[in-house]
């Protein structure tokens, strides 16, 4: 099912994002409970920073000081999480 069909429908297909950044008075609680629904509903084997590098990219010019746009900063500056320790068995 997908729901953007605009320039960042690749990387939010459910338009998550798109609609946070329409949400008038939304604060940053709320951003990062989105973000989490998105980064959730990523395909196994993408990027996820990068693709939060692509959004940020894409919505940073217009909405500077949106709440979003600070979560998508932190997702895009955070590596991924390492394996520890051996595999049990």
């Amino acid at each position: 099912m997908r729901k953007n069909e605009g320039p960042t429908g690749d990387l939010d297909p459910r338009a998550l994002i798109l609609e946070a950044y329409r949400i008038e008075g939304i604060v940053a609680a709320d951003c990062r409970s989105i973000f989490f629904d998105w980064a959730l509903g990523v395909s196994p084997g993408r990027d996820m920073a990068a693709d939060a590098a692509a959004l940020l990219r894409h919505y940073e010019a217009e909405a500077p000081d949106h709440p979003m746009t600070a979560v998508l900063r932190e997702g895009a500056e955070t590596p991924p999480p390492r394996r520890r320790g051996a595999r049990r068995r």
